[in-house]
């Protein structure tokens, strides 16, 4: 049932390029139907050359040769250039189209599937069904789509042709054709469906093990773990080459029998062809263009089996695009405009949320209004939900319970591309691609003049360091930002939400990486910052609290404290002993 609606659906994805395709058909068909005239004529020719005639009666022979031998040339060429061209089209389609279904569904859907112990999706996986599954599929539409097509034309074609000359010719053909073209590819597909889907499965395995392994080689060196991990790599090696031995024998198996059933086809129609030219029902001229036109019609199958032992691998490949597809969003859009905010106070009242139904809830009954120019600080001990709460506030996930409303309207009734513009984030695990810091820095406004970029910097203090490199706001960050430290692409994610100057902020603590005295210039930057915007600050190092004008104290996932900061040190509970134990800390650094 699987291979029959991935095979529907696979087919449907091509009909953007429908028209190319049904053009390289023809053209292969025409190809191989020259091929098949070459050979004919060029038999007509050697045999009616044999009784000597004028030059004249061979004359149309000869010109047959020379027109099917050139057109065979060109039309091969055009056939590729045809069909590259629309297989081509369609990869870019497919990683287009990938892309547009992926994009919903981070980072909920996908962070599901990453904890799920029978649906594991790393990074590594990821890339691999984003860039190698969809090149597999290239082998579904150039070798398993188009050849069955060409070889209906030309199976047709030559039994009515054959069949001209004798009917006992036309059902040798068609026996042997059937055999050749239908039989043997599906004993191949059923001998090779299984190892196929398992190359597939133990490549994707591979590169997510050498992913892993490139992105944690830190890590494995520094516990002694390289050996082990480099053991996984060589027996995933060594699985993937037994299972390519075992692809290759079937190859080697399904060329023997087309070969086989190729000579056979052959001697069928020979010994069938002498005893109808002694008995005069046959010209004996003809003889050799029967044998020759019917072997050179084996060019459109030859490479069937072949196609055909790649299906199960191409089936797999497009059955992990498709488990991913189809996973439904966890944020749906609403059907109409997004409203327009009164302003940018943030209401949340009774929310309850929970990853999936058969989960704890995370966050219980949080209750909270940030009005429009205020600060609201979320501390609390790790796994408390500060960092949930903000994700469900930027709608990564949906709530079940309770309701939020951002300035009037629920949360709801914003697209989220709607939402995200009037949000500046700054998450504690910041992601920097791999380009420049100025093109880092664009990503939150890509029409930002020198000037404004150089204004986000200064207020993020890093403005004296980027001018300190070689190629100053030019300079490549690396993969994921590894050529700087922590607080360097801690201070670039808290210009970019600078930069971005949206009427909301939420920072996810924002100087986790900072030292010391970095973090007091930044809090000091986000003192006059948060002036005039609705802020969210969220934070374990309690350092200038007095900035938040409430402080929300949570605690499994519940509301334990509210006040500011004086009340809560006043209270003595939660926050007051954080509060100690951080003044110790900071202390014995200190001595």
């Amino acid at each position: 049932m699987m291979s029959k609606s991935t095979l529907r659906r696979l087919i449907n994805l091509a009909l953007p390029v429908k028209k190319w395709m049904a053009l390289a058909a023809l053209l292969g068909s025409i190809t191989v139907i020259s091929g098949i005239g070459l050979l004919a004529t060029s038999a007509y020719l050697i045999s009616m050359a044999a009784l000597h005639p004028s030059v004249a009666v061979l004359q149309i022979a000869i010109v047959g040769v020379r027109f099917f031998g050139i057109s065979r040339g060109v039309f091969r060429y055009l056939e590729r250039l045809v069909s590259h061209t629309a297989t081509f089209r369609l990869l870019a389609n497919l990683r287009v189209w990938f892309y547009k279904a992926v994009e919903p569904l981070a980072p909920a859907r996908l962070l599901e599937r990453k904890a799920g112990s029978n649906h594991e999706l790393s990074s590594g996986d990821l890339l691999r069904r984003a860039v190698a599954d969809i090149d597999v599929l290239q082998n579904f539409y150039i070798r398993i789509v188009a050849p069955p097509v060409v070889a209906a034309v030309i199976g047709i074609g030559m039994w009515i042709f054959l069949g001209a000359y004798g009917g006992v010719f036309a059902l040798i053909y068609i026996v042997f054709f059937l055999v050749s073209s239908v039989g043997v590819p599906l004993l191949t597909h059923l001998l090779s469906q299984k190892v196929g889907q398992e190359i597939v499965t133990t490549r994707a395995e591979l590169h997510t093990q050498l992913v892993d392994s490139v992105q944690g080689i830190a890590d494995l060196l520094a516990f002694g773990q390289e050996q082990p991990q480099a053991e996984k790599i060589h027996n995933l090696n060594q699985r993937l080459n037994r299972q390519q031995m075992l692809m290759a024998t079937i190859s080697g198996f399904q060329g023997m029998l087309i070969n086989l059933l190729m000579n056979l086809t052959v001697w069928a129609i020979l010994l069938a062809a002498v005893p109808a030219v002694y008995a005069g029902h046959l010209n004996g001229l003809f003889m050799a263009l029967l044998v020759l036109s019917a072997l050179g019609s084996f060019e459109i199958i030859l490479p069937l089996p072949g196609s055909f032992q790649q299906l199960g691998g191409s089936l797999a490949a497009a059955h992990r695009l498709f488990e991913i597809i189809d996973a439904k969003p966890a944020i749906q859009d609403p059907k109409t405009k997004s409203p327009q905010p009164q302003n940018y106070t943030i209401d949340v009242s009774h929310l309850n949320f929970r990853y999936g139904e058969q989960e704890p809830y995370t966050l219980r009954d949080i209750n909270f209004t940030v009005a429009q120019g205020k600060c609201l600080a979320l501390v609390g001990p790790s796994g408390a939900g500060k960092s949930t709460l903000a994700h469900v506030l930027l709608r990564f996930w949906d709530y079940q319970e309770g309701q939020i409303q951002l300035g009037g309207h629920t949360l709801r009734d914003y697209c989220q591309d709607d939402l995200y513009k009037l949000i500046s984030v700054v998450e504690q695990d910041t992601h920097l691609f791999n380009t420049s810091i100025r093109q880092n820095l664009m990503i939150a406004r890509p029409e930002a003049t020198e000037a404004e970029i150089i204004t986000a910097t200064k207020q993020a203090q890093l403005h004296d360091f980027v001018l300190q490199l070689p190629d100053g706001y030019d300079t490549l960050v690396g993969e994921q930002g590894m050529r700087l430290s922590g607080g360097e692409r801690q201070r670039i994610a808290i210009a970019r939400a600078l930069l971005k100057d949206a009427p909301i902020l939420i920072l996810d603590e924002p100087t986790i990486n900072l030292d010391a005295v970095t973090e007091q210039k930044i809090l000091k930057t986000l003192r006059t910052l948060r002036q005039g915007r609705t802020t969210i600050l969220i934070t374990h190092r309690l350092a200038e609290m007095d900035i938040a004008d409430e402080i929300l104290v949570l605690r499994q996932g519940t509301i334990v404290e509210r006040g500011s900061h004086q009340q809560l040190l006043q209270n003595e509970d939660l926050y007051w002993r954080m509060w100690q134990q951080q003044q110790r800390l900071q202390a014995n650094i200190s001595q």
